[in-house]
C-alpha cells in the first residue's frame, strides 16, 4: 500500500496529545461475522493514518462455537448471562480467535497492530456486576477510576494500533465479559481529555434508521430532544438503543462528537464528510 493511499489525518510522527484527532472505532454486527465484509473493513482501517484504536465484538462467533462445544447461549434483555463455561468461551472467542485474526489481518495490511484486553496493561479494570433481580455471571461494569489508558497512549505514541477485545478484569484474576459499544465509549471518554475524539460506531446499517424496513430512512441527527422523540414514537428498534444511549453518554462526559454508520462508509467518516448518523 502507498502512502499516496493512505487518508491524512494526523501524522502518527507529531507528539500525541490534547488537539491531535484521535478515532475509537467500534466494528460490531454481521461485519464482524463475514471474511469478505471484515475484509474490506480493516483494508479501509488500515488506510487511516491518525491514531487509531479498533474495539471488536463477536457474539455470533461465540454463540456457534458455544454450540459445537455444547454450551448453550442464554440471554436476557439482549444481553449475554456468562456463566463459568461462557466466561471460559468468550475469552477464548474475543480475546483470542477473533482478535488474533483481525490483528493479523492488520499486519498483512502494513497497519502495525496489538491485540489486547482490557486486562493487558491494565487498561481496563471492572467490578463484576452486582446480582439484582437478574444475575448475570461473569459480566463486568468499567470501574473508570482505576483505567489505565496512559498505557494505551504509550502504545499510541510508538506508532501502534491498539485492537481492543470486550474483555475486562476484576483485579484480583477474573476476566469479565463486558460490552463492546460501552468499552468504545469508555474508552473515548477517558481518552478525549488528551485527543480530540471522534468516536465511530461501526455496523451494516447506514445509520440509525426511522424506518427498519427502509434502510434508506437515515436520520442524519440526533439530539437529545429528537431521541426522546424517537423514543416516545418507538420508531427505533431495540439493538440500536444502546449505542444511542452510550453515544450521548459519551457526550455528556466531554467527547466531541460520536458517528453511527455503515462500516462501508468508514473512510467518508473519518473526514469531514459525513455519511450515518450524526449523535450530538
Amino acid at each position: 500500500m502507498s502512502e499516496n493511499n493512505k487518508i491524512e489525518v494526523d501524522s502518527l510522527n507529531s507528539p500525541l496529545g490534547v488537539g491531535v484527532k484521535l478515532f475509537v472505532i467500534k466494528i460490531g454486527g454481521n461485519v464482524i461475522d463475514e471474511d469478505a465484509s471484515l475484509q474490506a473493513f480493516l483494508k479501509d482501517f488500515a488506510q487511516i493514518k491518525a491514531a487509531k484504536i479498533l474495539i471488536h465484538g463477536g457474539g455470533k462467533i461465540a454463540t456457534k462455537l458455544g454450540d459445537k462445544l455444547g454450551i448453550e447461549s442464554k440471554y436476557v434483555n439482549g444481553r449475554r448471562i456468562t456463566d463459568e463455561a461462557t466466561i471460559d468461551l468468550v475469552t477464548m472467542v474475543y480475546g483470542g480467535l477473533v482478535n488474533k485474526n483481525i490483528v493479523a489481518k492488520l499486519q498483512a495490511l502494513n497497519c502495525n497492530a496489538i491485540g489486547l484486553t482490557g486486562a493487558d496493561a491494565n487498561i481496563i479494570p471492572a467490578i463484576k456486576r452486582p446480582v439484582k433481580e437478574i444475575d448475570y455471571g461473569f459480566v463486568g461494569d468499567v470501574d473508570t477510576s482505576k483505567m489505565q489508558v496512559d498505557n494505551l497512549q504509550l502504545l499510541l505514541s510508538a506508532g501502534l494500533t491498539p485492537i481492543i477485545a470486550p474483555l475486562t478484569h476484576d483485579g484480583k484474576g477474573q476476566m469479565l465479559n463486558t460490552n463492546a459499544d460501552t468499552i468504545a465509549s469508555t474508552l473515548a471518554v477517558a481518552l478525549g481529555k488528551k485527543y480530540d475524539v471522534r468516536l465511530i460506531y461501526c455496523f451494516e446499517k447506514k445509520g440509525v434508521l426511522e424506518s427498519v424496513e427502509d434502510d434508506n430512512s437515515v436520520i442524519n441527527l440526533i439530539t437529545k430532544d429528537k431521541y426522546q422523540q424517537l423514543l416516545a414514537d418507538k420508531k427505533l428498534f431495540d439493538g440500536i438503543i444502546p449505542k444511542i444511549d452510550n453515544a450521548f453518554d459519551a457526550i455528556n462526559a466531554g467527547v466531541k462528537e460520536v458517528l453511527i454508520g455503515d462500516a462501508k462508509d468508514l473512510l467518508k467518516n473519518v473526514t469531514d464528510e459525513v455519511n450515518g448518523t450524526l449523535i450530538k
